[in-house]
């Protein structure tokens, strides 16, 4: 009878958080692995842009866009877009699409990734000119979430939340491990001042 009243005895409310807090840094901690891995490594790369010089590459295409598309005061830029995609292979975004008596400028922009297209209105004579920077600068551009989209964007920002948060379950267990927690507490203040220091030589 006795053993059955200690198996029921709740646990002590400073034990049951201890746990909370160990399986919450945990789980969160596995499922942004990856994300948190990506960031680390793009965040390296990003700051030596010196390691992708060289790595630019360059192409230009000539075609033709009917010219019917692009007369009167308004041309069909859904279609013109479209045409471009799928004839001639371009990606990413539109960032701009300008339109003067003379020509039509289309400029798509992606990660790593430039496309600017001009075509002559009277003629549909289009020139196509392609610069791709490689992978390593779609991934720096991927870390900076430029020209990208809202759900890479969201990936960033869902990315944040998990990493700070792991950060604080990482420091609210350090209160638990009794052995290391006053050493443990020194390293983090340390890294505060490193953060602090560098942050005003920095910002001068």
């Amino acid at each position: 009878m006795s053993s059955e009243r200690r198996d029921k005895t709740p646990r002590p409310l400073r034990l049951r958080v201890h746990s909370g807090i160990r399986w919450l840094h945990t789980y969160l901690s596995l499922l942004s692995l990856l994300m948190v891995l990506f960031f680390s490594v793009t965040g390296l790369t990003l700051n030596h842009a010196d390691w992708i010089v060289g790595s630019l590459r360059q192409s230009e295409k000539t075609g033709q866009i009917p010219a019917e598309w692009l007369s009167g005061a308004e041309p069909k830029k859904l279609e013109i877009v479209e045409k471009l995609r799928s004839e001639f292979g371009v990606r990413g975004a539109v960032e701009e699409f300008r339109i003067d008596e003379r020509e039509c400028t289309v400029a798509f922009k992606g990660p790593g990734y430039s496309a600017d297209a001009f075509i002559t209105r009277p003629t549909g004579e289009l020139k196509l000119t392609v610069a791709e920077e490689g992978s390593l600068a779609a991934l720096n551009d991927l870390h900076k979430g430029r020209h990208t989209n809202k759900s890479w964007s969201w990936l960033i920002d869902i990315s944040a939340i998990l990493l700070t948060l792991i950060s604080l379950t990482g420091l609210g267990l350090l209160f638990y491990l009794k052995r290391i927690r006053t050493a443990g507490l020194l390293v983090v203040v340390a890294g505060a001042v490193l953060l602090i220091v560098f942050a005003r030589l920095t910002l001068g």
